[in-house]
C-alpha cells in the first residue's frame, strides 16, 4: 500500500521528548510507510524554534508551524508575537499555530487564552498565513473570535477535529478545513465522526497523527511503548476510505492535494 501513498502528516509533535532517542528513525518509518511530509507542530516559542530547527535539518520531508498553544498563553511575553514573526519568515515555517483555546484543561486562564488566540489572529492577517487551530470544549467562543477574523485570514485549519455535527458545520460555514486523526479509528470515543466524515468537502479535509499522541486503537500490532507515530498514519486514511466508500489511494491523494494548497507546499 505505501508505494501508492505520499500522504502529508499535518499535525506531529516532534519536539516531544518521547522522541529524543529516534527522529531520525521516526522519519525514516513514515517514509518508508509512504508519509513523505511531516509538518512540525510549534506549541510555544521555545518549541517553535525547535521545530523549525528540526524542519530545517531534514528539509526534504519536514515543515513547521510557529504558535502559542492555549495551554501556554499564560507564560506568553509580548516580545514573544516579534520573536514569532521573525520566525514565519523561514521559508520552513508554513502557518501560524498551533493556536487557539481549550476549555477543558484550562491550564491558562480563559481571557489570557482569548487574547493571546487574538493577537496570533491579528498577525496571521498581517502576514497573509495560514493558521493551525487548536480547539477543546470552547467551540461557541472560538467560533466567534474566528467569525470577527475570518475576511481577514488566508486558511484555517481545525486540528484534531473530535468535536459533534454542530461544530464540524459551523466550522465549514467559516470556510475551515480539518483535521482527522487516530481519534477516528477509536471505538470507544470516536466512532461519532465516522457518519460526518462525508460532510467534509474532500478539498477540505487532512489527516495527521498528533504523535506521539493518540495511537489508532485499530492497529493490529501495537507498540510497546504506545507511542504514536507518523507512519501509522496510513491506518487513519484507511478508516476514512471505509467510511467514505472510497478507495485507500483516492483519500490519499485528496488530502495530500488539499495539504499541498493549505500550507503552500
Amino acid at each position: 500500500m505505501s508505494e501508492q501513498l505520499h500522504l502529508i502528516d499535518i499535525g506531529v509533535n516532534l519536539t516531544n521528548s518521547r522522541f529524543d532517542s529516534d527522529r531520525e528513525a521516526v522519519i525514516k518509518r513514515a517514509i518508508d510507510a509512504g508519509v513523505t511530509t511531516l509538518v512540525l507542530t510549534g506549541t510555544d516559542l521555545a518549541e517553535s524554534e525547535t521545530a523549525l530547527s528540526l524542519s530545517q535539518q531534514w528539509p526534504e520531508h519536514c515543515v513547521s508551524t510557529a504558535g502559542i498553544h492555549p495551554h501556554y498563553a499564560k507564560d506568553c511575553q509580548p516580545n514573544h508575537f516579534s520573536a514569532l514573526k521573525s520566525l514565519v519568515s523561514e521559508p520552513q515555517v508554513k502557518a501560524l499555530g498551533e493556536m487557539g483555546l481549550d476549555f477543558n484543561r484550562d491550564f491558562s486562564p480563559r481571557s489570557i487564552q482569548e487574547q493571546v488566540f487574538i493577537q496570533q489572529l491579528e498577525l496571521a492577517a498581517e502576514l497573509k498565513l495560514p493558521i493551525f487551530c487548536h480547539e477543546r470544549d470552547a467551540f461557541e467562543r472560538q467560533r466567534a473570535i474566528l467569525k470577527e477574523f475570518r475576511d481577514h485570514l488566508v486558511d484555517i485549519v481545525i486540528h484534531c477535529f473530535t468535536g459533534e455535527k454542530q461544530a464540524l458545520y459551523g466550522y465549514l460555514d467559516l470556510d475551515c478545513h480539518i483535521g482527522i486523526t487516530g481519534w477516528v479509528c477509536d471505538e470507544r470515543r470516536g466512532y461519532h465522526l465516522h457518519p460526518l466524515l462525508k460532510d467534509i468537502p474532500s478539498n477540505r479535509l487532512m489527516v495527521e497523527t498528533d504523535a506521539p499522541y493518540l495511537l489508532p486503537r485499530s492497529l493490529e500490532k501495537k507498540p510497546a511503548n504506545r507511542r504514536n507515530e507518523p507512519c501509522y498514519l496510513p491506518k487513519v486514511v484507511t478508516t476514512i476510505a471505509k467510511q467514505l466508500n472510497k478507495p485507500i489511494a483516492q483519500v490519499a491523494k485528496e488530502t495530500t492535494d488539499t495539504a499541498k494548497a493549505f500550507f503552500r507546499l
